[in-house]
């Protein structure tokens, strides 16, 4: 069975609860597959490892997500915490480590899924 492994950085807002969401549903696609699993790695970064650490995530972050084969994100931002900050801080650090710099987000539609997207 083939393994895939996640980096899952939840981070701050509303990304816990989405990115939680989301590997229960790629939990239940890999069930019903049967082909696959799923290996995640959660990592803490975000606003409350800033206010931690001094940094939105370790210097060597980088050299950790290589490991896996993809990375679930879910948000970044404090109030508290200038944007620019977060954002150069943990979302750009990542993008531009992966040569990713469109926020592009593929989407299938499944069969016999309704969907808004025609």
């Amino acid at each position: 069975m083939r393994e895939h492994r996640i980096a899952a950085i939840p981070a701050d807002g509303i990304g816990p609860e989405v990115i939680s969401a989301g590997l229960e549903v790629l939990d239940a696609v890999a069930a019903r597959d049967g082909g696959f699993r799923l290996a995640v790695d959660h990592y803490a970064w975000g606003s409350d490892w800033y206010r931690k650490h001094g940094a939105l995530m370790p210097p060597d972050g980088l050299v950790w997500l290589r490991t896996a084969d993809a990375v679930y994100f879910g948000a970044v931002g404090d109030p508290a915490i200038p944007d620019h900050v977060t954002l150069w801080g943990l979302r750009l650090p990542i993008c531009q480590g992966f040569d990713q710099y469109a926020n592009v987000r593929p989407t299938r539609i499944l069969p016999g899924v309704t969907s808004p997207l025609r």
